[in-house]
């Protein structure tokens, strides 16, 4: 398994991040809702979360656009 000794992280570390990030993010959770504090493990999660967001985005219609901006 590939592991990063000096920054305390692996793939597997990441991995779970992303997919704890894209639930959350699917979930409508606020991006300031990671748990993480490390900066490449952060950086995993937020982007599992803008990954949910742009795909709940792409999913929705124009007209729920228009009656979310209402």
């Amino acid at each position: 398994m590939a592991r990063d000794m000096k920054l305390g992280w692996d793939v597997e570390a990441l991995n779970k991040a992303y997919r704890q990030g894209y639930l959350a993010g699917s979930m409508g959770m606020g991006k300031d809702r990671c748990p993480y504090r490390g900066d490449v493990v952060v950086a995993a999660w937020e982007a599992g979360w803008e990954d949910a967001e742009a795909a709940s985005r792409e999913n929705r219609g124009p007209e729920d656009r228009f009656y979310r901006s209402a």
